[in-house]
């Protein structure tokens, strides 16, 4: 049996353009000769599709574009995902399903048994969960159609009380198929390539994997989809972070040799800039815009964002706009402005004084002659804010946010100033990770000025001001956040763990009361398997370590 597995950039709910995709792979895998083509989970409607499930419009718009796929399985099956009412009077509205094409109609429809309730996952808002199990047969072989976390529940911990493939193991599989929305963080691909093979060591069986690739606003999805021999290694892997298709012949992978040599996998900061890149791009294009504006203030943050935006869009199409103030200093002009050279990036340059001494003027008698503070500083971010808005209004361009998931997690920000935006680029990157991420742009040529990279990170709102003077050093720093965010360790944990403890204490009551803030914050594009956004979700008005 010949099996094609159709790695797909699938856009929510562009019915005509998924199905476009997903009839010319078939046609595809039709002229390779393939028996069977694999589609990935919710392909028919994208994922996550979220609260457009409590539309019946939407789901009878799947259900209509599954008839026209099925129409194209003629002399060829193929397995695809969409939602699917259920017709129980009982439980959720719908089922997760994968959908099994053939002779031009639906031959057999598996509902998914494990809904992921955890981090960005919420499918049981929606979605019954499936308690009966079934193989498909076709053309002498017995497949085991999963989906997703349907594999997952294996190992010492399992989270659920039912293992589905147990279950389809009593009706005597040949091989399994597993199609998945599986979505990027730095080390999801080691993790699921891990998963797939405990279910192979298990059950000694082919397993064939088929992902989403693509970026669905803050959740990005890097393909890597698989097969995987019985004997436990992957003989097949398709491209990460781009669309993909592969024929490939079961009796070679049941038979199939050990691969010679190690597969070497990519540093996680080169991971996390290809993320980024297919993030950005993906978002201006599935929302139809093309060009992108930002504030280039010569520090690392902007710099980094100026860079990897030019590298999703074209140069061309990022136009850097450098807004000094009377505390700007000489050398930060100059470098934003060598590097959007550098680039080939359009830029313009709006100093601020003028209407920083506009505001100043006006509240002149609020202001009752107190001393200079953080209004004064946030006036500075407020009016950068606006201009950037007014060139965003004028001429159509998306706003990209350059903070990062440092300033991000203490609240180091202004709202309604340097935390505008359509999109946090940096947002789930913390500091230090932005430095690797410059010395990562500018290995073998100076593309970031030495100096934005070098010189001590300051907001440049005040006098010789340095982000040393409000926060301790990165390194120390993002340490404590990422063993706080996404370790999930207590204050007690940290101290134990050498921190100090008056640094421990502020750094996290710093986090906690800082919650309004995200809560106004762009989208973030998710790089870590712990980003701020849809799988954070903490209280505003809670005392909880503030």
């Amino acid at each position: 049996m010949k099996i094609a597995l159709a790695q797909i950039n699938y856009h929510i709910g562009n019915f005509d353009s998924n199905v476009k995709k997903i009839r010319e792979s078939i046609m595809k895998a039709k002229r390779g000769g393939a028996d069977l083509v694999i589609f990935a989970e919710l392909a028919i409607s994208g994922y996550p599709p979220r609260d457009f499930l409590e539309f019946d419009d939407f789901i009878e718009r799947c259900q209509r574009a599954l008839d026209e796929i099925a129409s194209d399985c003629e002399g060829i099956a193929a397995i695809v995902g969409a939602p699917a009412f259920n017709p129980e009077f009982q439980g959720k509205d719908l089922y997760n399903a994968a959908y099994f094409l053939n002779n031009g109609r639906v031959e057999k429809q598996i509902n998914k048994t494990l809904l992921p309730n955890y981090d960005i996952f919420d499918e049981y808002r929606y979605f019954e969960p499936n308690k009966e199990f079934g193989i498909i047969e076709y053309k002498n072989k017995r497949i085991s159609l999963t989906i997703c976390e349907d594999l997952w529940n294996i190992g010492n911990n399992p989270m659920y009380t039912v293992n589905p493939m147990d279950e389809l193991m009593k009706q005597k599989p040949d091989f399994i198929v597993n199609i998945a929305a599986s979505p990027f963080h730095y080390d999801q691909a080691g993790q699921r390539k891990a998963i797939l093979l405990q279910n192979v060591e298990k059950y000694k069986l082919p397993l064939f994997y088929v992902n989403h690739v693509g970026a669905q606003t803050e959740l990005l999805f890097d393909g890597g989809s698989l097969a995987m021999s019985p004997r436990g290694f992957v003989v097949e892997e398709l491209d990460y972070f781009n669309e993909d298709f592969r024929l490939i012949d079961l009796n070679k992978i049941e038979g199939a040799a050990k691969p010679e040599g190690t597969q070497k996998s990519e540093e996680k900061i080169i991971l996390i800039r290809k993320a980024l890149v297919m993030g950005i791009r993906n978002y201006f294009r599935k929302l139809g815009f093309d060009k992108a504006v930002l504030g280039l203030s010569g520090g690392i943050d902007s710099a980094v964002t100026l860079v990897i935006a030019a590298e999703a869009l074209g140069a061309q199409n990022v136009y850097a706009v450098l807004l000094p103030s009377e505390f700007s200093s000489s050398h930060s002009v100059d470098d934003a402005r060598q590097l959007a050279e550098n680039l080939g990036c359009p830029y313009d340059l709006i100093p601020i004084n003028d209407i920083y001494d506009s505001f100043m003027k006006s509240l002149k008698l609020q202001f009752r002659d107190l001393p200079f503070g953080i209004a004064e500083e946030n006036i500075q971010a407020r009016a950068r804010g606006v201009l950037l808005m007014a060139l965003s209004n004028k001429f159509g361009h998306i706003l990209l946010n350059t903070s990062n998931k440092s300033e991000a997690a203490v609240g180091y920000g202004t709202l309604y100033g340097d935390m505008n935006g359509g999109l946090s680029v940096l947002g789930d990157v913390y500091k230090t990770q932005v430095f690797e991420l410059a010395r990562l742009i500018n290995r073998g040529k100076e593309i970031i000025p030495e100096n934005s990279i070098v010189k001590p990170p300051s907001a440049e709102l005040r006098p010789d001001q340095k982000d040393s003077d409000s926060l301790p050093d990165y390194d120390v720093l993002d340490e404590i956040l990422y063993q706080y965010i996404e370790m999930r360790k207590g204050p007690s944990d940290l101290i134990g763990m050498g921190f100090e403890e008056s640094i421990v204490r502020k750094v996290l009551k710093l986090v906690n009361t800082s919650e309004y803030k995200r809560h106004q914050t762009p989208p973030i594009l998710r790089v870590s398997p712990k980003a701020f956004g849809m799988g954070r979700r903490m209280p505003i008005v809670a005392r909880y370590l503030s």
